[in-house]
């Protein structure tokens, strides 16, 4: 038998019966879903020196068990000492089953792991998306503290099938997502 992440199961036994209760779906193909997560890495510092786009790339890749891009600038700043096609950051896209093990990765090893947790913020973008901002690297496990050269942020994007926010709320609230205040958002 085909290897099932954990999370994955879940969802279909356990979260779509909670949602469909919680809102009232008639069928469970209109249940929000996790279609991706987006995880990018901006490097400003990365004009003055180059290796720290490939130290980003290699850490970024060992992650999220997937190689990750690198991203190139798209148009000249001379403030900034920028030229177009430079590479600038990292990102990984992530589907299906690699998805949901980061995502359990994330919610039972990493997030508890930032220093004075207290949950994160509820902010959505309007189309039912979530952001999150991380500013170490270091929460994860895969990382060795002892080789970084360097701290690096980064933005983890869910985008949800949900069409509302309240929506794509209760669907990572069911996931576990620690947010602040993990009462119902309506």
């Amino acid at each position: 038998m085909a290897y099932v992440p954990t999370l994955k199961t879940e969802y279909k036994e356990r979260i779509v019966a909670a949602l469909m209760k919680e809102f009232g779906y008639k069928s469970i193909m209109q249940c929000p879903k996790l279609e991706k997560i987006v995880i990018n890495q901006g490097m400003g510092q990365a004009v003055a020196d180059k290796k720290l786009i490939d130290v980003a790339q290699e850490e970024l890749t060992r992650i999220t068990g997937q190689k990750a891009v690198q991203t190139k600038s798209r148009k000249d700043i001379s403030n900034f000492k920028l030229r177009k096609g430079m590479p600038i950051g990292v990102r990984v896209t992530l589907r299906q089953n690699r998805m949901y093990e980061f995502l359990e990765r994330l919610i039972a090893v990493a997030l508890p792991r930032i220093r004075d947790f207290k949950g994160i913020n509820e902010k959505f973008d309007g189309q039912g998306n979530y952001t999150l901002g991380i500013t170490e690297q270091i929460i994860f496990p895969e990382i060795d503290i002892d080789k970084i050269t360097k701290i690096f942020g980064m933005e983890i994007t869910f985008v949800t099938s949900a069409a509302t926010d309240q929506e794509a709320y209760a669907l990572l609230r069911e996931f576990g997502l620690p947010f602040k205040n993990a009462k119902k958002n309506q």
